[in-house]
């Protein structure tokens, strides 16, 4: 017998139909039907999207891996330095999807399509400042992020292609965020499975030279991408002025709105703060792990690579929360909000405590399909094995974060993230790993400790109920 999905007054419906359509594109009101159900639709096609993005990453590693350390180390520095451009892209997002959510739970498509308009705006012009910089200082970035003359031979070219090009990520992650907050999750899905689909079939070409394609290394994983994502934009504003989804974008609305603007701004600003926070942390680990050799900056790599595999499907979920509470707090229903959260982080509890069974069983199995190393592989083990105990903490915490940011409260998770990554994460990485000489595993432990703690102050923070009373 399948199971269905039944609410009152809903149309009993199989969990095969469901996911179907899910995928293929719901027109239903996420504030009027069962919470299980709006999360379903909402996150089969986020988690979908993740899933194709994560195997982009991996995917990409598998190649890169096996040019050597110095061509990994090259790809683990260089996505330390792009973590600081990805805050301003999720800042940016951030916004856009709380206040594009907002506007369509209030019915007001104009609203939602001015928002749109205005981000985009905003996006093209941080995208072209990134350029500006990045293109003459990249190598010297990646200099000072304590590559030595092995990796900079290697890598400076891949550095500055990824870095220069960067802008087109933030408006994969932009565009994306506006059919997100609309409710158009599946459209999202296709644009993201395009881009990387492009991306998988030309990295193996490009990094190895197959056919008639010029033999790159480790600098076609970046031309790869920076095609990619190129056309994912593109067929993004192909859909957004085709008007076929729940946003249409009408000539009227392609005008200066400085009010609107402003609006996502404000969210943004402490949304940038937020990632920023956790990215600057992140990047002073990188720094840390590099200070251990090019084995164990390539053994974290590697984990970290995997790790995100598994954690990107967690934030379809996440971002269906983020949606829901958005469009729940515009239709003025906050307990709809608050419950479309809770029950997002249990469904995600148990898909990560899944997650960490598996690294903890099969961790350098996991790690030696991306290099035969042993050095390599045992940092890469025992990262895995000790961040995955924190994930079904995590679970909770990394929805709840979302939730807080699709209601427009960006201004609490960055105040988390400040004590947590900065305060502890930070300080403890450096005096375990050097002062108590663990080495690479006290920066492993500390990053345990600093996720265990952000799950656990989320889920207070979150109880107090204060961001349902948030103006956006």
């Amino acid at each position: 017998m399948n199971a269905t999905v039944v609410t009152q007054q809903e149309k009993p419906q199989t969990w095969f139909g469901l996911v179907k359509e899910a995928i293929l594109g719901s027109k239903q009101d996420f504030t009027a039907i069962s919470v299980d159900r709006a999360i379903i639709l909402l996150a089969v096609p986020m988690v979908l999207e993740m899933a194709m993005e994560s195997l982009f990453g991996i995917v990409d590693i598998f190649f890169v891996a096996h040019l050597g350390p110095d061509a990994t180390a090259t790809v683990g520095i260089t996505e330390g330095m792009l973590m600081m451009i990805f805050a301003v892209a999720v800042g940016l997002s951030m916004g856009t999807t709380a206040v594009v959510a907002r506007r369509t739970g209030e019915q007001d498509k104009k609203g939602a399509a001015e928002a749109a308009v205005q981000s985009i705006i905003l996006g093209v012009v941080i995208s072209a400042l990134i350029f500006m910089v990045c293109f003459p200082l990249a190598p010297k970035l990646l200099a000072l992020m304590g590559a030595g003359p092995s990796i900079l031979k290697v890598g400076s070219t891949y550095t500055r292609i990824m870095m220069s090009s960067s802008g087109i990520i933030l408006m994969l992650f932009l565009m994306n965020s506006i059919f997100r907050g609309a409710g158009d999750a599946s459209v999202a899905m296709r644009v993201l499975w395009l881009a990387n689909f492009i991306n998988l079939c030309l990295d193996p070409c490009l990094i190895l030279g197959l056919g008639p394609f010029p033999k790159l290394g480790v600098t076609g994983a970046a031309v790869s991408t920076s095609i990619g994502r190129s056309v994912g934009v593109l067929f993004t504003f192909y859909i957004l002025w085709r008007g076929r989804g729940r946003i249409v974008v009408q000539r009227e609305n392609c005008r200066f709105n400085f009010k609107v603007m402003a609006n996502i701004l404000r969210i943004a600003g402490n949304g940038t703060l937020q990632f920023a926070v956790a990215t600057a942390s992140w990047v002073g680990m990188v720094r840390l792990i590099q200070s251990f050799g090019s084995a164990a900056t390539a053994g974290y790599t590697v984990a970290i690579r995997i790790v995100i595999f598994s954690i990107l499907p967690s934030w379809g979920l996440g971002s269906a929360g983020a949606t829901l509470v958005g469009q729940n707090l515009g239709a003025r229903q906050p307990e709809r909000a608050e419950q479309s959260v809770w029950r997002a982080a249990y469904f995600n509890m148990f898909f990560l405590g899944g997650i960490s069974v598996i690294f903890l069983l099969f961790a350098p199995h996991l790690v030696g399909i991306f290099s035969n190393d042993p050095v390599v592989i045992g940092y890469g083990s025992n990262c895995l094995r000790i961040i995955s105990l924190c994930y079904v903490i995590y679970a909770y915490g990394l929805v709840i974060v979302h939730a807080f940011n699709g209601a427009g409260d960006t201004f609490t998770p960055t105040m988390i993230n400040l004590v947590c990554f900065w305060i502890v994460q930070l300080p403890l990485a450096f005096l375990l790993s050097r002062h108590f000489q663990l080495g690479p595993n006290g920066v492993f432990l500390a990053v345990l400790t600093a996720e265990i703690l952000l799950g656990t102050i989320s889920i207070y923070v979150f109880r107090l109920g204060r961001w349902k009373k948030k103006v956006v």
